[in-house]
């Protein structure tokens, strides 16, 4: 129905013209950013889901780095153990040489030191970012390898390398001196100092609910020192690494002692002025004891070999050491691998990932672009109905005058 007053035709082409501009709007933005869904207002669900995804891929790309770090690591490591293991070889060569009898030992010896200073200072210099796999510093790494999300959360993954210790660091027992923690908490007994390690006392037994008046002084502390506490029945022990601090000792012993089973709450341990101090927890007493070992390094012997009183002895030595760098080797070989692997499937499955967001919120751009087209053309059908639709009025006019 044509009305005078109520132009119903171009009321309906304008409504149309809105509708084909805002999906006009839309086409363009979703060319213009490249995203079917850019806002939470798109599509809150697909939004959502891909935003989770997208911290994921971020996660992922943290982990690559961390993976790529370990692989470096290892390199370093596997290229120490495999040139300290040719180092070996060649000792073992001359060793063998020196079996005879009208060949000049001292010399050979000459040559065999010279290899074990070679062999010390490629281990010493066997680190990357300051962690070292081959001089006793370390017993294991942890290498970060994998994000899992599950419906309960989410929770990262590790490939834990182990450490191999081809130093020539001999290692010497450091005993705990003895003595009795008494009711009145006297300490009876006299302190015993070796290598830099003072233990008072600790051989008593720790009274209920009080801490020991006979701590274990420890000083002159280097890396590969394994210490041991024994609190009641639960033994826990810590390796020395370089660069550690009070702090870093304590809570080494402390990590160790709770995993195997002693209670945090039940013990307290402090270090102050280089004294270890153990205050029990709980109302019963508790027998406390405390040892350490110095460092001993894989390739130890080393430093001993003697082809010139010794021969058949140092060649029985050499061939155990050149076994321990041999496996050494191996095993930095088969963690880098599992590495490599690793970081290459992290690789393809970031790229994964990265195909699912786009399949949820990017423009399929072919789609999009014939969209364009159409909405163009009916942008312009709708303006000449619009036009038409204001003209008719005018022909209804122009009968009344």
């Amino acid at each position: 129905m044509s009305s005078i007053l109520t132009n119903t035709s171009a009321m309906v082409a304008l409504q149309t013209m809105k509708g084909i501009s805002a999906n006009l709007n839309k086409t363009q933005a979703d060319i213009s950013t490249g995203k079917s869904v850019a806002t939470a207002k798109d599509n809150a669900a697909v939004w959502a889901i891909s935003k989770v995804m997208e911290s994921d891929v971020e996660g992922f790309k943290g982990i690559s780095d961390s993976l790529s770090v370990g692989s470096a690591t290892l390199t370093v490591a596997r290229n120490a153990s495999e040139t300290v293991t040719k180092l070996l070889t060649e000792m073992k060569g001359k060793i063998v040489a020196a079996q005879a009898d009208n060949v000049d030992r001292s010399k050979i010896q000459t040559d065999i030191t010279a290899l074990t200073k070679q062999i010390e200072s490629t281990v010493g210099a066997a680190q990357f970012g300051g962690l070292n796999l081959v001089n006793g510093t370390q017993t294991t790494v942890n290498v970060l390898s994998s994000l899992d999300r599950s419906q309960t959360g989410v929770t990262s993954s590790n490939i834990t390398v182990d450490a191999h210790n081809l130093s020539t660091n001999a290692g010497a027992a450091l005993t705990a001196g003895g003595g009795t923690l008494s009711a009145a908490n006297v300490v009876t007994g006299t302190p015993v100092t070796l290598d830099g390690f003072a233990f008072q006392g600790t051989g008593g037994a720790l009274a209920a609910n009080d801490s020991t008046a006979d701590p274990a002084t420890l000083t002159a502390l280097v890396a590969g020192d394994k210490i041991s506490l024994k609190i009641g029945t639960v033994e826990g022990s810590y390796v020395v690494q370089k660069g550690d601090t009070a702090d870093a000792l304590v809570a080494g012993l402390k990590s160790s002692l709770t995993s195997n089973g002693l209670s945090d709450s039940d013990f307290t341990l402090t270090l102050n002025a280089g004294q270890l101090e153990v205050a029990n927890n709980t109302n019963q007493s508790a027998a406390i004891s405390a040892s350490a070992t110095r460092g001993t390094g894989g390739l130890a012997g080393l430093n001993t070999i003697d082809v010139v009183n010794q021969p058949a002895d140092a060649l029985n030595a050499i061939e155990g050491m050149l076994q321990t760098s041999i496996n050494a080797a191996a095993s930095f070989g088969s963690s880098q691998k599992r590495i490599d692997i690793q970081s290459e499937f992290v690789g393809n499955l970031t790229d994964s990932l990265k195909t699912g967001i786009g399949v949820m919120v990017d423009t399929d751009m072919e789609e999009a672009s014939a969209r364009l087209q159409a909405l163009q053309v009916q942008q312009q059908l709708a303006t000449q109905a619009l036009s038409i639709a204001n003209q008719q009025p005018q022909g209804l006019l122009s009968l009344f005058r």
